[in-house]
């Protein structure tokens, strides 16, 4: 079938991720008239169109670094009926601040449901997945330019991919993977996903091929993070969603790897607890945390949503809440 001729709709492209419990966290701060509901990684729009029918009083402002992402989202959320209460914008979510600032706007709830979606995984002509022959892109944004996956492959040296490799892949076999790649790419070099695919079956021993799952997933995440600096980017972003909210304000988000947990979690540490030193015989105003934390830990998705939506399975959400302002 032409997919240009029967076109397949965002709506039925994409699984939101704990849709409900995003819902339930974020509805209480957008119940009043005139709140603003930031989707800061608006993807297709799943979880921006069940937040704006479940309230009914908010209004959106979308964010995506990735265009075509955007447009889908547009006519997804107009054809749903919401075009008089979106607004979207083509930055990166650490511009949270700056995109608010222009409007005149404080944030009521912020969303970040990180990592890759569905509609990236499914273009595969932008060489995120490894399940498809394509060139080895994988920038979120291929308008703005910046270095690709094929890029990085070709010019990093053997100890800068092996690190990217351990740390945003945790690939235990960072190291031979990256020797395998230097010497690779000495003979021709690496332009396509499939001939990585091929190198990281070769590399990694048939006995760890045999378990925890595709021996190309990590590779090409790792890969993936790098090229969108996406660490990076977070660690601007989640404080950019704290310091934006009002009291009452609520931050919420979805992520799928450790490295990108790990810099949510200290993030919100810093904001739910008293900064009053240990000595001090009673908590001063100026020490109280700023925010209290909505989730005990990191939520999962549980077993039928895991079973039933794949990208569920690694999830850890978190949610924090404006107690005061900071001073």
């Amino acid at each position: 079938m032409d997919e240009n001729q029967h076109p397949v709709r965002a709506q039925d492209r994409h699984a939101p991720v704990m849709l409900q419990a995003c819902v339930d966290l974020l509805a209480p701060a957008l119940a009043g008239p005139g709140s603003v509901y930031v989707d800061a990684t608006l993807g297709m729009g799943g979880h921006a169109s069940a937040v704006l029918a479940a309230c009914p009083h908010s209004r959106l402002i979308g964010i995506d670094r990735d265009t075509a992402a955007l447009e889908l989202a547009r006519e997804r959320l107009a054809q749903e009926g919401f075009a008089d209460r979106i607004d979207l914008v083509h930055a990166t979510y650490d511009a949270i601040p700056e995109v608010l600032a222009e409007r005149g706007l404080t944030a009521s709830a912020v969303m970040m449901d990180l990592g890759l979606s569905s509609f990236q995984i499914d273009t595969s002509e932008r060489g995120f997945s490894y399940a498809a022959d394509a060139p080895l892109d994988m920038r979120m944004d291929p308008a703005s330019g910046g270095p690709t996956a094929a890029d990085l492959l070709r010019d990093l040296d053997e100890k800068e991919l092996a690190r990217i490799l351990r740390e945003y892949g945790d690939e235990r076999f960072a190291p031979r993977i990256a020797r395998r790649i230097v010497a690779e790419r000495a003979e021709h070099p690496l332009e396509r996903s499939g001939e990585l695919v091929d190198l990281l079956d070769r590399a990694i021993p048939a006995a760890s091929r045999a378990h925890g799952g595709h021996p190309a997933k990590r590779s090409f995440q790792a890969l993936r993070i790098a090229v969108n600096d996406e660490l990076a980017i977070l660690a601007r972003a989640i404080d950019g969603a704290l310091d934006s909210v009002g009291v009452g304000g609520r931050v919420v988000v979805e992520s799928y790897h450790s490295g990108e947990d790990r810099l949510v979690k200290t993030a919100l540490a810093r904001r739910t607890r008293s900064s009053a030193p240990p000595d001090l015989p009673f908590e001063l105003e100026e020490h109280k945390p700023t925010f209290a934390a909505l989730t005990r830990g990191a939520l999962q998705a549980d077993e039928a949503e895991r079973e039933s939506n794949a990208r569920s399975a690694s999830v850890r959400l978190r949610a924090a809440e404006r107690l005061r302002p900071a001073h």
